[in-house]
């Protein structure tokens, strides 16, 4: 660390932000009830470069216990810092503020869908910039200046993953197109499921022959085209039933077969040139809800309503699902796996391309509605739903390029989790990692975490032309959702939609620029070290709902138009009472930051900018929503001596390694460098 912190204080998410009573009862039972008493600890499945953790507790009814966070590489004998874990106390994600619509009545879609889960009383939090496949300790020290009962201190050991790998040693098959008149090296089949299964059948024998492939074992795929016709019956008419390569009448290729996660199934393009999947304009490509660790990399997957099918909500669904170097385009969607007991899903390094229109936006919302091509679709030619959808636990998705999707990246818009009210812990949605994606061209969101519970991770993404905000989570089952380190720029469309009263999300240093900064009401929400530029001169530079008054804001920098009347606003209950989600919030609009300061006791650290603190940034044309903007005509980097340098609070592990006398505002600190984004080389 290159200079000592001026403000090196730890961000204690734990304590309540009011310090309000608990009502007129008697000290003793105040007492009785405001201590804390330790309950289960839990530590999630570790990522590549994070981990999770959950404790939960009874009592605490004031709201002051913390549990702070450290951690070291197993063998080393100092701990670090870290982050303290997010204090949950019973939010309502089913709130509806004041509102008399009832959801589903008479069937029909009202206000909102229908919720029942209960946030649980306990502690929940992560560690970030790990070391893939590498021990570590955490140490969790949980504490109540009104007294704790219990185990007070926890120390878990773990190990995070590595990235998904091929084994050794298992057998090698390869695989030729039904055209091919070279050289075959042997062993050597005809189409895929030739190899995969024993042989390859069709019509009425296509599920006949047994599995052929075992744990461990690699399909190399010579470059071809591979394109199944599944019309024609038997054998023998020249150009047609010769190219059956035993898909069903579907044309899906159903690969059934568990791998293990040492070792799994392999599917590989053989390096000899381009190997493509084409689905014909079927359904589904590849269907593996029946198969664990199936192993994908170096194929083009394309013309297909979905890619690969790995899971279906209260159907099938499957665990270990790796998909890597490839490329997915023209599909409506690449991943989908709606699968609440799916694991250890990873997908990186690929190119997902859709079907919009790559040189206009359109949107889907009655903003749009006078322009030509609206309503954009999602499905058929045309129409591209989302690229990546997941849920489950111990996913990742990363360094992907997503270009012209009515969504990027998701977790699986699913409802309540399984189990509600309370939950099933192995089927909540939880320690899940998207980083390093580059998106643009988004008709709704880049991102969403919609649907997400525990210990989601949003982090170093890049964000270009998002319609509907380029980071969604609607809703949030407790949290904490973390966005960091992320950068947008998105036109006309916002930054953030936050809606359906998510709970639990964090946003620290993060550079977000579009025309309208309000976030949508969320409980328990906190932001630290951003840059919110609100351009537009009827949008806000900064303006947040929340049920909770212990929702917090400050060490941020703003712009807001000239022309915004009333840039701040800070929309939560009456400020005697810590929650209400009964009742309407109060809404209080502030027409400067100072008075927004003063009247909430938030963003007291925070400051105004320009939009000249940038390298580079292009000026939002409004009367163009439609406009793509690109990469090459925006730097995000701060320029030397601009405001927002040295101005933000220390985050122990994630702004570690800053120079100057404390961390810069924004997703980049002045001379470190650029996080990269979309696919990499040489792995």
């Amino acid at each position: 660390m290159a200079g000592k912190a001026r403000r090196g204080i730890a961000l204690g998410l734990g304590v309540a932000a009011l310090a309000l009573t608990a009502g007129s009862a008697g000290a003793a039972a105040r007492t009785a009830a405001n201590a804390t008493t330790a309950g289960a600890f839990d530590v999630e499945a570790p990522t590549l470069l994070s981990a999770g953790f959950d404790w939960w507790i009874t009592g605490d009814a004031n709201r002051n216990a913390s549990v702070t966070l450290e951690y070291r590489k197993k063998g080393d004998t100092a701990w670090k810092p870290a982050q303290p874990l997010l204090r949950l106390q019973n939010e309502d994600v089913n709130a509806v503020g004041g509102s008399t619509a009832k959801p589903y009545e008479n069937g029909m879609l009202m206000a909102r869908p229908p919720l029942f889960y209960k946030v649980p009383n306990m502690f929940s939090g992560s560690l970030f910039n790990l070391a893939e496949n590498t021990a570590y300790e955490a140490r969790l020290t949980l504490k109540d200046p009104d007294g704790v009962k219990g185990k007070t201190v926890q120390v878990a050991s773990f190990r995070t993953n590595r990235e998904p790998m091929p084994a050794a040693g298992g057998a090698v098959y390869h695989v030729y197109p039904w055209n091919y008149k070279g050289v075959r090296q042997q062993p050597a089949y005809t189409g895929l499921l030739a190899a995969y299964y024993l042989e390859s059948r069709h019509a009425d024998w296509a599920y006949a022959p047994p599995a052929r492939v075992k744990p461990g074992d690699t399909i190399l795929v010579h470059a071809g085209l591979y394109q199944d016709n599944p019309e024609f019956y038997g054998e023998g008419v020249e150009g047609q039933t010769e190219q059956r390569l035993g898909a069903e009448f579907d044309g899906t290729y159903y690969l059934t077969e568990k791998g293990t996660k040492e070792k799994p199934i392999v599917i590989k393009g053989a390096g000899d040139g381009e190997v493509i999947f084409d689905g014909r304009g079927n359904h589904t490509v590849f269907n593996l809800q029946a198969g664990d660790y199936n192993y994908f990399e170096g194929i083009t997957v394309r013309n297909s309503e979905i890619g690969f099918l790995v899971g279906v909500k209260r159907i099938a669904g499957s665990s270990g699902f790796t998909l890597k170097h490839s490329r997915v385009e023209n599909v409506a969607r690449g991943v989908q796996d709606d699968w609440s007991g799916s694991k250890d899903i990873y997908i990186a390094d690929n190119v997902f391309i859709g079907r919009h229109n790559r040189d206009k936006l359109m949107g889907w919302t009655a903003a749009w509605a006078k322009l030509p091509g609206f309503p954009e679709k999602i499905s058929g030619p045309g129409g591209s739903e989302y690229a990546v959808k997941v849920y489950g636990e111990g996913h990742v998705v990363a360094y992907n390029t997503l270009i012209a999707w009515h969504d990027g990246v998701d977790v699986a818009t699913y409802g309540d989790p399984d189990g509600a009210p309370n939950g099933i812990e192995t089927r909540f949605p939880k320690s899940i990692d998207f980083y390093g994606n580059d998106f643009t061209n988004m008709a709704d969101n880049c991102i969403e975490a919609d649907g997400g519970g525990r210990n989601i991770r949003v982090f170093a993404n890049r964000c270009l032309n998002a319609v509907g905000g380029a980071f969604s989570a609607q809703t949030i089952f407790g949290g904490p959702t973390y966005f960091f380190r992320n950068v947008e720029f998105t036109g006309v469309g916002g930054s953030l939609k936050y809606s359906i009263t998510p709970t639990g999300i964090i946003n620290w240093n993060n550079t977000y620029i579009s025309d309208n900064n309000n976030t949508g009401q969320a409980s328990n929400v906190h932001f630290r070290n951003n840059l919110f530029i609100g351009h537009s001169p009827t949008g806000q530079a900064f303006g947040v709902s929340t049920f909770t008054n212990y929702s917090t804001s400050d060490y941020n920098g703003f712009y807001g138009d000239a022309a915004q009347k009333e840039p701040f606003s800070w929309t939560s209950p009456d400020f005697k009472v810590r929650a209400n989600y009964a009742d309407r919030p109060v809404t209080r609009r502030f027409a400067n930051l100072g008075d927004y300061s003063r009247a909430t006791g938030q963003d007291t650290h925070s400051l105004m900018v320009g939009m000249d603190v940038f390298q580079k940034l292009p000026r939002i044309d409004l009367s163009d929503q439609q406009k793509i903007y690109k990469i090459e005509d925006i730097d995000f980097r701060l320029k030397p001596g601009s405001a927002p340098i040295d101005k933000g609070v220390v985050l122990a592990n994630v702004t570690d390694g800053y120079a100057g006398s404390a961390p810069d505002l924004g997703a980049y600190e002045v001379g470190a460098p650029i996080p990269h984004y979309g696919p990499r080389t040489g792995r």
